[in-house]
C-alpha cells in the first residue's frame, strides 16, 4: 500500500485545504485579532512609550513598503494561497534577493511596528504570534515550491526566509 503524499494526506487536507486555503483562513483572523485584541497589562511607561514611538513608526512604514515591494515584485503571481499558481515562475528580484518571503516579513514587520507604536501589549503579543504562524505557513509554501521550481533548493540556500541576513 502506498504512503500518501503530504499533498493528500487526508487529515493535513482537511485542515488546510488542497492549496492551503486553512492557511489562509487562520492568517485572517490573526490579523483580525490584532486589530481587536484588548490592552493587556500595565500602561507602558513614558520613557518605553517614547521609544515605542520612535521604533514603531519606522517599523510600521518599513514593513509596509516590504509587504508593497513583495506584493509589486510578485505581480500577477501574487496570491494569498501558500500553493504555487500553476502558470508561475519563481521571482528572485527586488525584495526577493533579501528574503524568500517580504510580504511575510513585511506583515511581521509592520504588526511589530504598530503595536510598538500605539504601546499596546496585546498587539505586541499577536505581532509575535503572527511571526510564527507566517515562519510556519512559509515552511509549508516552500514544500510546494521545491516541487514546483527545481532552482528553488539553491535559491532557499543563498537567501534567507524571513529576516535579512539572519534568519
Amino acid at each position: 500500500m502506498a504512503t500518501p503524499s503530504p499533498d493528500h494526506d487526508p487529515p493535513r487536507a482537511l485542515l488546510e485545504g488542497p492549496r492551503g486555503e486553512g492557511w489562509v483562513a487562520l492568517q485572517a483572523a490573526l490579523l483580525l485579532l490584532y486589530l481587536i485584541v484588548p490592552r493587556l497589562g500595565p500602561a507602558w511607561p513614558e520613557p518605553l512609550r517614547s521609544a515605542g514611538r520612535a521604533l514603531g513608526g519606522l517599523g510600521a512604514l518599513g514593513g509596509g513598503l516590504l509587504l508593497a515591494a513583495g506584493s509589486l515584485a510578485l505581480g500577477r503571481q501574487l496570491t494569498p494561497l501558500p500553493h504555487p499558481k500553476a502558470d508561475g515562475a519563481l521571482v528572485e528580484h527586488g525584495p526577493y534577493r533579501l528574503v524568500r518571503h517580504p510580504i511575510y516579513s513585511g506583515v511581521c514587520l509592520g504588526a511589530l511596528g504598530g503595536a510598538l507604536l500605539t504601546a499596546h501589549g496585546g498587539r505586541l503579543a499577536v505581532a509575535l504570534l503572527l511571526l510564527v504562524f507566517f515562519d510556519a505557513k512559509a515552511r509549508r509554501e516552500e514544500a510546494w515550491l521545491i516541487r514546483r521550481y527545481p532552482a528553488y533548493p539553491a535559491y532557499r540556500r543563498r537567501v534567507r526566509r524571513l529576516i535579512p541576513w539572519l534568519y
